[in-house]
């Protein structure tokens, strides 16, 4: 099944997007071989293998969350470019009045 610029402009209706005419006769024979790809993935896929999300079983590999004693304020300020009011000081991001 091709799909057709007509079908890839419906698909860009429903995602709310404007394309023009160029970019929908470019993205069609791109969405149909992605689509292509996916109907051979489901056809491998049988019945005896359950789904999965990774190749590999995963484990979880994160530490315990333990409460240990933290470094001095005073000497972690020390090591930062600049500091005020026990605080680092970085530039202003945004134009909004503290």
């Amino acid at each position: 099944m091709a799909l057709t610029a007509d079908d890839v402009a419906a698909l860009a209706r429903l995602a709310r997007i404007d394309l023009t005419q160029d970019e929908l006769q470019h993205l069609a024979p791109q969405l149909d071989v992605i689509l292509e790809s996916v109907a051979k993935v489901s056809e491998v896929a049988a019945d005896d293998v359950p789904p999965t999300s990774h190749a590999l079983p995963l484990s979880n590999v994160f530490r315990a969350d333990e409460v240990q004693r933290s470094l001095p304020r005073d000497e972690v300020l020390a090591g930062a470019p600049a500091a005020e009011q026990d605080r680092f000081r970085v530039p202003r991001i945004l134009d909004e009045e503290a």
